[in-house]
């Protein structure tokens, strides 16, 4: 049998330099092996503290052991009592700042391969008993922006296989929003709950209410960068609730997710804390729709659902990454509830009628009805007007307004730079619409506000819906104009302080003749009319009111109603500051009667509920001539003081609407010749 061959030398054939290269190699190689098995990483926690502090601008500190398992496909690495500062700036902000980050344990493993082709796919990451402090100061400067990066920058994660946070604390201070979280965060797999599930939990108190936060996902052990990720979130902060069901494009890059959303709450203007969007108030509210997130853009597509008693639909989309978020919406309503619309300006909806409102509002409105006010005195949050920008375009089909002839409403909505402009905003009534435009100035300490309506062809019928035997007591045209400029931080505070005019105007109708006879409180023929439930009727030859308006304060200027019987003109106020009334009115009959008491009329009481009545001691006065011209003549001359010749003479309608047209109220040319009395 053959003897075996000896094993061929690999170095045969190689050149004796050839030899000593490969042998340095293996002998590097061997060394660098040695050096591994017996190197202490913690001898490198001072150089990697320092670069990271470097590049962070900010110290960091790993005061605890350093350890790496680098003999694997997936290295491990793990630090222990990480502390990561605050910025310098921070301390200014807030003196007990502390540390931004300090954390007991941090695990993290990466697999080598799949980042030979540019995918990061962690199989672990485990960190322990963090304590994070978050801070956002007035002007957007956040402690976990590092070097120039953007604060509002989309997170985004590696894939990570399997992600533990155990007894983590969190507190975010979020001054430029208004909001202060406090609480904790543990996220783990649990194997047994829905088939396996990823979950995300976190507890704590969102301005002083209670904030749960449940985030759920699929298993991430097959978790890869190529295939979308699917979550479920159950979102609840005091009485707001936000339900999600999508998945994130690529895992795990918060910049690219879309899913199906449903919001509801006490208050639309309560997601700012969670979202820092300036929306209005409302009553409660549900909306959900389908959001979608590219980068800085999010577009809420197909929104529907209830704000109070209206219905709402619509798209929007928000852009952030701006200096101040954009947020423009196109949103319709088949049916608007008016009492949901005044919600907007701060007044909360009626009460005894079924009206949707959360507790706060309807102890609102049982102290506004309390107090017989009508103006809203909600305060304006004029930071958060400043903080944002918008486009919204508004239109309901049809409208729900008691005691109003109200059938549609369009608003176009633009707020930039801190200042909010309605222009056109639209009242279309039954006959009649009310447009104009209104702007509202928040840059300044104390906000300034602009108003300029006008009503065009309306029915005095629609607005005072008196009847006997079914039809209108007063019939004809009014048109009106009110231009005020005020300052304050609510709609009573800029209304008490108003300076402009008002104007309305009737050029032309007709008036139950009854009623024209009490203007001069007629006692015979009045009465006699109303008794005898007569339907005759007599023109409205004109009725003008002009009012100046200063420091809150509506003055009349001009008060007169010239009917066929009677010419009535009258004075008094309106003061905005205390939402009373004031006037008198004095009337005097065209033709000749047998019993007429000359008493003016007098209308007083909080604008809500104003009181008519009448000057009593003018009748005194009257009584007391008759009884001394009695006593020294004869018992007729009792009568005298009773008895008008009818003197009165028609006003100049055709003067008093010109200048009420002047003075910008809508009357066409044509409406300043006045009706003619029937004879």
């Amino acid at each position: 049998m053959p003897a075996p061959k000896p094993p061929r030398n690999p170095f045969r054939g190689l050149s004796r330099r050839a030899r000593i290269g490969i042998g340095s190699a293996l002998a590097l190689v061997a060394a660098v092996i040695a050096f591994l098995v017996i190197f202490d990483w913690n001898w490198l926690r001072g150089p990697i503290g320092r670069y990271a502090s470097a590049q962070l601008q900010r110290e960091v500190v790993i005061a605890g052991d350093l350890r790496v398992h680098p003999w694997s496909f997936s290295p491990k690495a793990e630090a222990y009592n990480l502390r990561i500062g605050q910025p310098a700036w921070a301390k200014t902000v807030d003196k007990d700042a502390g540390q931004m980050a300090q954390v007991q344990r941090v695990a993290v493993q990466i697999k080598i391969l799949p980042l030979l082709k540019g995918d990061v796919i962690l199989p672990f990451l485990a960190i322990d008993k963090a304590d994070v402090r978050l801070l956002r100061d007035k002007d957007g400067r956040a402690n976990w922006t590092f070097g120039a990066a953007k604060s509002d920058k989309p997170l985004k994660l590696p894939a990570i296989q399997r992600f533990v946070i155990n007894e983590g604390k969190l507190r975010v201070d979020d001054r430029q929003r208004g909001a202060l979280f406090v609480g904790t965060v543990n996220a783990q797999e649990r194997a047994g709950d829905k088939g396996g599930r990823f979950v995300l939990e976190g507890k704590g108190s969102l301005n002083n209410s209670a904030f749960v936060a449940q985030v759920t996902g699929g298993p991430l052990l097959n978790i890869s960068p190529s295939r979308p990720y699917p979550f479920d979130a159950d979102i609840r902060a005091g009485s707001t609730r936000i339900t999600a069901e999508g998945n994130v494009t690529k895992p795990f890059d918060l910049g690219r997710f879309e899913t199906q959303l449903s919001i509801s709450g006490a208050d639309l203007n309560r997601l700012h804390d969670l979202t820092g969007l300036t929306l209005p108030n409302t009553p409660p509210y549900k909306v959900s729709g389908h959001l979608v997130r590219k980068g800085d853009r999010y577009d809420f597509e197909k929104l529907s659902g209830r704000v109070g008693d209206s219905d709402i639909r619509g798209d929007l989309f928000v852009l952030t990454g701006r200096e101040r978020p954009y947020l423009e919406a196109n949103l319709r309503s088949r049916r608007l509830d008016f009492d949901d619309l005044g919600s907007l300006f701060g007044a909360a909806p009626a009460t005894g009628r079924g009206e949707t409102a959360s507790a706060g509002q309807k102890v609102e409105a049982a102290q506004r009805d309390a107090t017989q006010r009508l103006l809203p005195d909600a305060t304006l949050q004029v930071d958060r007007i400043r903080a944002m920008d918008a486009k919204v375009s508004y239109r309901a089909d049809t409208v729900n307004a008691p005691n109003l002839p109200l059938r549609k409403v369009s608003a176009e909505v633009v707020l930039d730079k801190g200042v909010l402009t309605v222009d056109p905003i639209a009242l279309t009534f039954s006959r009649g619409d009310l447009k104009g435009k209104v702007r509202l100035d928040a840059r300044p300490a104390t906000p300034k506000t602009d108003i300029d309506v006008r009503l065009l062809n309306a029915r005095l019928e629609d607005f005072i819906p008196f009847k006997a035997d079914g039809k209108p007591a007063i019939e004809g045209a009014v048109m009106a104009r009110a231009k005020l400029t005020g300052t304050g931080n609510s709609v009573h505070r800029a209304a008490s302080t108003a300076d402009g005019s008002v104007t309305l105007v009737a050029p032309r109708g007709q008036i139950r003749q009854a009623f024209a006879e009490l203007l001069g409180v007629n006692a015979s023929k009045g009465l006699i009319l109303l008794l005898s439930k007569s339907n005759k009727e007599t023109p409205v030859r004109c009725a003008v009111a002009d009012f100046d308006v200063k420091n809150g304060v509506m003055t009349t200027s001009t008060l007169v109603a010239d009917t066929g019987v009677v010419l009535a003109k009258g004075r008094g106020t309106v003061d905005l500051r205390t939402e009373r009334m004031d006037f008198r009115i004095e009337g005097d009959s065209k033709k000749p009667r047998l019993v007429r008491l000359f008493i003016p009329i007098t209308i007083k009481g909080p604008i809500m509920a104003p009181k008519p009545g009448l000057d009593a001691s003018q009748a005194v006065g009257q009584g007391g001539i008759a009884a001394a011209l009695g006593s020294l003549i004869n018992p007729l001359a009792a009568l005298l003081p009773f008895v008008t010749a009818g003197e009165a003479k028609d006003a100049d309608c055709a003067g008093l609407v010109s200048e009420a047209r002047q003075q910008g109220a809508p009357v066409k040319a044509s409406q300043t010749t006045p009706a003619k009395a029937k004879k």
